[in-house]
């Protein structure tokens, strides 16, 4: 089709985009249902796009990995301001954990919505360049929702899945793991940067290839 090639960079970059930025706006709004205010004063449970962009995350990582020919795009949005004690005194660290997780069920979410969207499209019917985009839009949507919820789900500081096991951990009193991860966190991005750079990101994200397939 003609435009093909600008329609996949267009569909590749918008559901990324509403996959990070839905990722941080559903942070806040879970922290706002538990009586934190911080992120809807701070306009941030808006879905205007602009109030949610990091200029590395959003816009320079990504864009580096796509002209570089990386397998996948990655990337993230400014995190949205929380007040945790608020969420905590409310909601207690069952709160807390919710709040740390509910950009990765948004994620999840997505992608099984996109799954079952893909498992009811007639691929042979495609006759024009908008149904395309669609198409390339929904696909997209499930490899990177996919993606990001795995990603966020590892208990690597200063991912979400490290917030939420520090929560339960304080939750049962398990006072070792949460000396643990305070004394680990100032490390937690030299950690993720050695598992992605060497041939151990191969092992670790072999789960994202099996979600993917599984849903596709």
């Amino acid at each position: 089709m003609e435009n093909s090639e600008i329609v996949k960079i267009v569909a590749t970059v918008l559901a990324l985009a509403v996959a990070i930025i839905g990722h941080e706006i559903m942070h806040g709004y879970m922290a706002y249902k538990y009586g934190d205010n911080t992120a809807k004063n701070a306009g941030r449970l808006s879905i205007n796009p602009l109030v949610h962009i990091d200029l590395m995350g959003t816009i320079i990582v990504p864009a580096v990995l796509f002209f570089t020919g990386a397998p996948f795009l990655f990337g993230w949005a400014k995190p949205v301001p929380i007040y945790i004690r608020e969420v905590i005194k409310n909601g207690g660290y069952k709160g807390a954990i919710h709040v740390s997780l509910a950009g990765i069920y948004y994620n999840f979410a997505l992608a099984i919505l996109a799954s079952v969207l893909l498992k009811y499209t007639d691929l042979a019917s495609i006759n024009s360049l908008f149904e395309y985009f669609l198409v390339l839009f929904i696909f997209q949507s499930l490899i990177y929702n996919v993606v990001l919820g795995f990603f966020n789900l590892m208990p690597i500081p200063p991912l979400d899945g490290s917030h939420a096991l520090s929560y339960f951990a304080s939750w049962n009193r398990w006072d070792k793991v949460v000396n643990f991860y305070s004394s680990i966190e100032r490390y937690g991005m030299v950690i993720l940067l050695l598992i992605i750079a060497t041939p151990a990101s191969q092992y670790f994200f072999a789960p994202i290839r099996y979600i993917i397939n599984m849903l596709g």
